[in-house]
């Protein structure tokens, strides 16, 4: 796997729905990225950029305008990967201007692996 850290900072956000808060409760550590990702499902098709992402979800930017609770298919595609990392459900959770964050809400064993793995890449290159 090509080394990621050139691509990612750590940084930790928190998002209720349709407004950020000052407060952070998250669990899990969250890291700042640009890469690519597309989506579809409800009859919609859209890409996006990966603004951050996590074990549990991630923040995408987008012009495609998405709408709280909507479940799609998400790819992620994370540099040093030979596939985009597949998320078979995601669901959103909150949408604030052109940005809405998603929750994986089903991912296959497989990927979660990867995801996990590429996250532990990231934690080590800070």
């Amino acid at each position: 796997m090509k080394k990621l850290g050139s691509f990612f900072k750590t940084e930790t956000i928190d998002r209720i729905p349709s407004k950020p808060q000052s407060q952070d409760r998250r669990v899990q550590p969250r890291f700042t990225a640009q890469f690519r990702s597309t989506f579809s499902g409800q009859r919609q098709e859209g890409q996006g950029r990966t603004l951050d992402v996590s074990a549990g979800g991630c923040k995408i930017e987008s012009d495609m305008k998405g709408e709280q609770g909507a479940k799609f298919e998400c790819r992620l595609h994370i540099p040093g990967l030979d596939w985009p990392l597949r998320i078979d459900e995601a669901t959103v959770r909150w949408i604030d201007g052109n940005s809405f964050g998603i929750a994986f809400s089903r991912i296959t064993p497989e990927e979660c692996a990867k995801l996990k793995t590429v996250l532990s890449e990231l934690e080590r290159d800070e």
